[in-house]
């Protein structure tokens, strides 16, 4: 007689709200990631996780001053940046999805996906404070793990987004970027999508490649140009000094970015992280990236885009009951002054 398998209950499941169509992620073990902004004496002097990475999960992507090191195990003394899973994970990756109810009402999966961390070797600087080429090569790595994913099973999004500050979310003060792949598209995100394609379809172009033109032309909300590459504050921004970072061209799929355009990316990433900065005195901040989803559909009418969110006012309860943001600087006036930084 066959022994039963025994069921194991798996550590991060979604759960769907019934009201809004929206999906949280219950994460029990991410509650055990240390915590350095909040208990900053909870580590020995001198200690970083991420500063020696014996301490973390085998590598899945190293780089050496730009070369890719083809051996993880034995990671070289001058690696310069590094891909470690997450010790502590969202989402776990896994071979069965396990959709389910509860009590015939709720709706439930297992938080099936991957869960990475991309750590640039610097203790002690920011990436506004890395040179160009230190820039580019965390984005070497953004591309060479979205390109690894993008094809694995349960893999429909790609979310790529760095957290730097006490209040941005960041528990580890050492620079790191995350990246978490999910099965599902959130409901903001589905809603841009469709807009996009709903624009495309009715004018023949694209809704950001028409945008962009527009704000080249008017240059009342450019923080930042290079040849491939602007940098603006939007029209209606969420959060003062919103800043986003568009190519020219018309791309759909970040991992399809050339080499040309990663060191121009990263020139105008540098640039917006350093004004920010600077002018804001080293606020707490969110980027991420925005890309077509890799779920196999056509999203050639999209146009991928990195966000940048200083964190200098808080959402009270309107914004939080309403999503209705109330902003006191204005899109132009923000521009204006992160231009002169």
């Amino acid at each position: 007689m066959a022994k039963k398998e025994k069921k194991i209950k798996f550590p991060s499941e979604l759960r769907m709200d019934l009201i809004s169509g929206d999906w949280v992620i219950l994460a029990r073990n991410r509650a055990k990631k240390p915590d350095e902004f909040k208990n900053p004496r909870s580590k020995k002097k001198g200690r970083c996780p991420f500063c020696d990475l014996k301490e973390q999960n085998i590598p899945v992507f190293v780089s050496a001053n730009g070369k890719t090191i083809p051996r993880y195990k034995d990671v070289p003394k001058n690696w310069t940046v590094a891909v470690v899973p997450n010790k502590y994970p969202a989402l776990i990756p896994h071979f069965r999805l396990d959709e389910r109810t509860e009590g015939g009402l709720y709706k439930k999966m297992n938080a099936v996906g991957f869960h990475e961390v991309v750590i640039a070797r610097d203790h002690k600087k920011q990436l506004s404070q890395l040179p160009t080429k230190r820039v580019k090569e965390v984005i070497d790595a953004y591309q060479a793990r979205y390109l690894d994913m993008k094809d694995k099973r349960f893999v429909n999004y790609i979310s790529i987004f760095h957290n730097h500050g006490p209040n941005s979310g960041a528990s580890i003060a050492h620079t790191h970027s995350q990246i978490i792949t999910t099965v599902l598209l959130d409901a903001d995100f589905k809603n841009a999508l469709d807009g996009a394609k709903k624009y495309y379809q009715k004018n023949k172009e694209c809704l950001y490649c028409h945008m962009t033109k527009y704000e080249l032309k008017a240059k009342e909300r450019i923080v930042f140009e290079n040849k491939r590459f602007v940098a603006l504050c939007p029209y209606a921004s969420k959060m003062p000094f919103q800043t986003i970072i568009t190519p020219k061209k018309h791309l759909p799929y970040f991992e399809e970015i050339t080499e040309e355009e990663k060191t121009d990316l990263a020139e105008a990433l540098k640039a917006v992280l350093h004004k920010i900065n600077k002018g804001l005195r080293n606020p707490s901040y969110n980027f991420y990236l925005h890309t077509a989803p890799c779920d196999e559909k056509n999203h050639d009418y999209y146009h991928w885009h990195w966000t940048v969110l200083p964190k200098i006012q808080e959402w009270a309860g309107f914004e939080i009951g309403t999503k209705l943001e109330i902003i006191t600087v204005a899109p132009e006036q923000a521009a204006q002054y992160l231009r002169k930084q």
